[in-house]
């Protein structure tokens, strides 16, 4: 156990992080792994790889994403907006290079091969989209000759336009709700919000006009004979079948006819592998994270500190909102991965990476520079009275 009286690095940051947060994330990751080891292995043999190859990638990845999330907690909060801004421009760069040289999966260009591994640049573009976001919109607030509310906008098209083109619908819709949600927290004025609102009904409507691929998910989640609906019925079926306990792990059948049962549909394998109690038990889980996060958020000081943390907090929480909502058939299928559960390399360093940002700023600080900047010149104004 370390002492608060220990002056060391490592001293410092256990007292100033909030522990509970970070004992969620473990049970999370913990999960992860106990579920993939149910729904990854008959994925593995349908393909002819070996039976726990999904199991030792993700093993694979999981130990440099625990360390890239501890070592980005250690961040000050200026060095966290200078990493967003490299992994910014990074992720912006690689998203560009897959759309004119990556290979096309599934009619979409969004991955790039190096060396035998796969790599999705938009999974880094959002933890680090948040960040600027709500370091543009807290500087525009403390500024008044800082343009910061002009650059959060401006900072939203230049994200989501190169996503669209890919196509990436999925994440273009997650990062737009997101930024709505800071948008509202910065405190900006409402006819932003409702101008915005109806640009993105728009929005909608345009890729439902346009875009045959969204067309056709949006008309076979309406109307389930419109298309075809197999991913959709198997995974609601694996509740009905699962029941409330479960038939046990390795029981399930339906990650043996699923393509995506170790990705976009695993919490379907867990319903039917562990029961609907189990499923329950891991939405609490998410929900617990994601409120802590908001209460750590709601206590911040600094604009900065508030704005970034709920924009974190809102990614890690519609990310998997939108996941499960798929595998109940509540929306129409995003391919969208649940947080530290679903199979991905990408996307686990990319939400360790997310969830360090979170930690970082919402660590305990003696005495912000915010509150300097306020208290400092009232003390001034006492002495020389």
């Amino acid at each position: 156990m370390v002492s608060r009286a220990e002056r060391t690095l490592v001293g410092e940051w256990w007292w100033t992080v909030d522990r509970l947060l970070i004992a969620g994330l473990g049970l999370l990751m913990i999960a992860g792994l106990v579920f993939l080891m149910a729904g990854g292995p008959p994925v593995a043999e349908r393909l002819g790889l070996s039976t726990f190859h999904f199991v030792n990638r993700q093993v694979l990845f999981l130990v440099p994403a625990i360390g890239l999330m501890i070592a980005t907690s250690f961040l000050s909060l200026r060095h966290v907006r200078r990493a967003a801004m490299v992994t910014y421009a990074f992720a912006m760069g690689g998203i560009i290079l897959a759309l004119h040289f990556g290979p096309e999966i599934k009619g979409a260009h969004r991955w790039l091969s190096f060396g035998g591994v796969s790599v999705q640049p938009s999974e880094f573009v959002k933890p680090a989209f948040v960040v600027l976001t709500a370091w543009f919109f807290a500087e525009g607030g403390r500024k008044s000759d800082m343009p910061g509310g002009l650059l959060g906008i401006l900072l939203l098209p230049a994200t989501i336009v190169p996503l669209i083109l890919q196509p990436d619908f999925g994440q273009t819709m997650l990062i737009t709700l997101v930024w709505c949600g800071m948008f509202f927290a910065a405190g900006l004025h409402s006819l932003w919000i409702v101008g915005f609102g109806g640009a993105g009904i728009l929005a909608a409507l345009a890729a439902y006009e346009f875009v045959p691929h969204v067309r056709a998910r949006i008309e076979r989640f309406l109307d389930k004979s419109s298309g075809d609906s197999f991913q959709i019925d198997t995974a609601l079926s694996s509740f009905s079948r699962g029941g409330w306990f479960g038939k046990g792990p390795g029981e399930g059948t339906v990650k043996r006819i699923l393509p995506d049962a170790h990705t976009d549909f695993i919490f379907a394998v867990t319903a039917e592998e562990f029961g609907i109690v189990v499923c329950v038990a891991v939405l609490c889980l998410f929900a617990f994270i994601v409120l802590r996060g908001l209460l750590l958020a709601r206590r911040a000081e600094e604009p900065f500190c508030r704005l970034a943390a709920t924009g974190l907090i809102l990614l890690f929480g519609l990310q998997a909102s939108i996941n499960m909502m798929v595998n109940v058939h509540l929306m129409p299928a995003k391919g969208m991965t649940l947080p530290f559960i679903s199979y991905g390399g990408s996307s686990l360093i990319s939400l360790a990476l997310g969830m360090g940002f979170l930690i970082a700023v919402t660590r305990k600080r003696p005495r912000s520079e915010y509150m300097d900047r306020i208290v400092r010149p009232f003390s001034r104004g006492r002495s020389e009275a």
